[in-house]
């Protein structure tokens, strides 16, 4: 990012004194989008007339004296995963078919139209957000504008792509695995997976009890604000949360220094690149030193990736199953890997895999009865070669495995946030993860905020 990008909080500062409008912000986004995207490939649609007819709405507004939210006129984009009126959904698969009427605003969609917010389009995920990188048969290859050689993570690597790049302020992605966290993380960005239910989702995910949405912006203030425009119920969502009893956008001031955080650098059992260990360990000295009380240790659980992949698989075979004939030979040959596996479950094996994520909950909330926030690494690597999904010459063969630092967390429904902690040597970002109890997403937005205040050169 450039000292030249404002955040949200920033242009709505802006506009409310008439130092910039909503359609010079939105004009300035597209601009960025028409110099940056060929080369990111962050935006799978963009509907500029569209998006300016919004922003028009919007500055008479603020003209008026009448903005309809802290966010209204805010250049945003939104995963290509969430139902958008009078725009395609096609999810990075080639079986599903563009024309056919698009005439229903998912939740996501529909708070932030009636916040306000200035939709720009919609960004790149691989097909069905399968997987912690982005690319698809369909869509290509997303690359990282911090260094396009390099990969934007996933699955919510477009939403990333477009935040770090100017391409827009705000962003909403889909996280079952890491999906927002691992892609803030690489592009050094805010992303945000908070406790499950509290983002409204419809329909339903295939990846069930996993699956969340979540906020990507560039700043902790930026991604509390568009929590508050996301966090409203939605009746079409049966897990869905009551409305929080306080604004995020308050809560990320409380003042945390006294609380306690574990600070995990491995979980017990993760191989860390040395150069994130070290940049994540001074990023927690920092916290230590502005008065949160830090204690290394681990919260004692043995990876699960065994039961994540169980749950992981069969919901991506429950979804492709309902696909049109044909689809398999039009599909991401590794997601069709993963499709064959779920088909090979039974239901024991499910129930097995989920009284494991259960158990694995009742571990967390125990931990946390001693330790207020955990902290980790967001991912133990940093963004590694573009249009692979592991790291070449690494022996991995499965994206979970260089990711076992997020997907524990969508098994226990817990908020996490990533924050970005500092750079390598080569200048690629790394990113600081900060776990807390379920229900506690304001605390782990406060949490974050700190580190932002303790180290805003981590995010420059």
């Amino acid at each position: 990012m450039n000292d030249r990008m404002l955040t949200a909080s920033e242009l709505v500062a802006a506009y409310a004194t008439g130092e910039l409008s909503p359609i010079e912000a939105t004009q300035n986004a597209l601009q960025a989008i028409e110099a940056r995207d060929g080369e990111c490939n962050a935006y799978t649609l963009v509907d500029a007339d569209g998006a300016l007819e919004q922003a028009k709405a919007s500055e008479i507004r603020w003209r008026d004296g009448n903005p309809i939210g802290l966010l209204d006129g805010v250049p945003s984009s939104i995963k290509d995963m969430f139902l958008t009126q009078g725009w395609p959904t096609v999810r990075g698969s080639k079986s599903i078919d563009p024309n056919q009427p698009w005439d229903v605003d998912s939740p996501v969609a529909a708070r932030m139209r009636e916040a306000g917010l200035v939709l720009l389009g919609k960004t790149t995920t691989p097909e069905i957000a399968w997987k912690g990188v982005t690319d698809s048969p369909l869509q290509g290859i997303t690359r990282n504008p911090v260094d396009p050689s390099k990969t934007s993570g996933g699955s919510s690597g477009g939403s990333a792509a477009a935040v770090a790049a100017g391409m827009g302020e705000l962003s909403v992605g889909t996280d079952g695995g890491g999906s927002v966290r691992i892609p803030a993380s690489f592009c050094g960005i805010v992303g945000l997976k908070p406790t499950h239910g509290r983002i409204p989702l419809y329909p339903a995910s295939p990846f069930g009890p996993l699956s969340h949405a979540g906020p990507m912006a560039r700043s902790v203030d930026d991604t509390a604000l568009l929590m508050d425009v996301l966090s409203i119920p939605d009746h079409r969502d049966p897990a869905a949360l009551a409305p929080p009893v306080a604004s995020f956008r308050e809560a990320v001031r409380r003042d945390v220094r006294g609380l306690i955080a574990a600070f995990s650098p491995t979980l017990g059992y993760v191989d860390v690149d040395p150069e994130v260990a070290a940049i994540v360990a001074a990023a927690v000295r920092a916290l230590g030193d502005a008065g949160l009380h830090i204690e290394e240790t681990d919260p004692g659980f043995a990876d699960p990736k065994s039961a994540f992949d169980v749950l992981w698989s069969s919901g991506a075979a429950k979804l492709l199953d309902s696909f049109p004939p044909g689809s398999e030979d039009r599909t991401d040959p590794g997601l069709r890997k993963v499709w064959e596996l779920g088909r090979t479950w039974s239901a024991s094996d499910y129930l097995d895999a989920t009284a494991e994520r259960a158990a694995l909950g009742i571990l967390m909330g125990e931990f946390h009865t001693r330790y207020d926030v955990l902290i980790t690494p967001t991912v133990p690597i940093p963004a590694f070669e573009a249009g692979h999904n592991v790291p070449p010459g690494s022996g991995l063969s499965e994206w979970p495995e260089w990711t076992p630092f997020t997907y524990p967390f969508n098994m226990t429904q817990q908020p996490a946030i990533s924050v970005p902690a500092g750079k390598t040597s080569a200048g690629l970002p790394v990113g600081l993860q900060i776990v807390g109890p379920r229900h506690s997403d304001d605390l782990v937005l406060a949490v974050a905020k700190l580190l932002e205040e303790v180290r805003p050169w981590a995010a420059a």
